[in-house]
């Protein structure tokens, strides 16, 4: 079986997933087609001609499948390219634009959203990583469209699309056999860790984050931090302020390479979302699958994933709340949530049906 996967903005969680498919589907001969996750508004809406100029042998070939990310302008490419059009054409959202929260200095992104809505009804079959997603995507889509000029009766289109979608995590590869993992909080020092492990952008919300934290620091409630995840030219200034701020509790602050990151979750106790944007939360998994305890807002693709007892109310309160109880007491921490649903071993068989003929 041949397939063309397009992934139009690379950022880490889709490359993390296309790569896993490449490795873990062997059988199928992949052409991978990949564009740097930079200068948003252009590569959403120039994909199709980037490529086009650049790899014009590769889209010239036929294939069974194209397996494309909701970045990709999935219409224009088989426009430009009409044999792909005859291949089972598969959409897959890591997260949709309707859904994205805007920054004071943003105006709305109707060609990204119109790209991701094309893309959804150009294709044959639609995944999204989480129910939330799917239906943050086909709620406000219809939103969107009864703002146009014209009374476009688009709700039934859209309600089939909700039907047929199918709902398929970006899996997380599982811990080697060979690696122990220790609890957390039988570590030195680590049963106190908090860690924040997310992009550095305003969409993570870090502010409510840090704010409790400052809070707690100022209560003189003893805990340790550890700061990763991936950092941009810009970023919010509160992480400056942060890093001035709660300077002692810190044992680690910025990106971290491979093994280095994985082992500060090793010694994590507490991971901790405020996030006003997640459509799956790869960090949080990954932290949790080291042994670090959730603790995430009742809001976005939150609830579908942990149970009541790792959620806190998404206000600031309420995660002060939490965090107090859960450092002042560790033996009323729930145990750490089992990863196994989310991991390839259990989610390779869906893959491999999705790719051969629908889940």
């Amino acid at each position: 079986m041949r397939v063309l996967l397009l992934s139009a903005y690379t950022a880490v969680s889709h490359r993390h997933w296309a790569h896993g498919l490449v490795d873990h589907l062997n059988e199928i001969e992949w052409t991978l087609l990949e564009l740097p996750p930079r200068h948003f508004r252009w590569r959403i809406r120039g994909n199709p001609l980037s490529w086009m100029l650049k790899e014009h042998d590769a889209l010239s070939r036929d294939y069974d499948v194209v397996l494309a990310t909701s970045m990709v302008d999935l219409a224009t490419l088989v426009g430009l390219y009409p044999h792909l059009g005859a291949a089972r054409r598969i959409v897959y959202f890591h997260e949709n634009q309707f859904a994205y929260p805007e920054s004071g200095d943003q105006r709305h992104q109707g060609e990204a959203r119109m790209v991701n809505l094309y893309s959804a009804l150009a294709a044959d079959q639609v995944v999204f990583n989480t129910a939330y997603n799917r239906n943050s995507f086909i709620d406000a889509a219809r939103r969107f469209l009864k703002g146009m000029p014209e009374n476009l009766p688009a709700a039934q289109p859209l309600e089939e699309l909700r039907k047929r979608a199918e709902v398929l995590p970006v899996p997380i590869h599982p811990l080697p056999s060979i690696e122990p993992l220790s609890p957390a909080d039988d570590l030195v020092g680590a049963s106190r860790r908090i860690v924040w492990n997310h992009r550095w952008e305003y969409d993570k919300n870090p502010e409510d984050f840090f704010a409790v934290l400052e809070s707690l620091s100022e209560q003189g409630v003893d805990f340790e931090l550890a700061v990763m995840g991936q950092r941009f030219r810009q970023q919010p200034a509160v992480f400056e302020q942060a890093r001035q701020r709660l300077e002692h509790h810190l044992v680690v602050w910025g990106p971290q390479p491979g093994d280095h990151y994985r082992a500060q979750l090793d010694e994590g106790a507490i991971v901790v979302s405020t996030a006003f944007h997640e459509f799956q939360g790869l960090a949080v998994m990954e932290a949790v699958q080291r042994g670090c305890l959730p603790l995430v807002p009742d809001r976005l693709c939150f609830p579908e994933l942990y149970a009541d007892a790792y959620r806190y109310d998404g206000s600031r309160q309420g995660l002060e709340r939490q965090l107090c109880a859960w450092l002042d007491d560790p033996e009323s921490r729930p145990p750490v949530p089992s990863t196994a649903e989310w991991e390839w071993p259990t989610l390779l068989p869906r893959y491999q049906r999705l790719l051969t003929g629908g889940l």
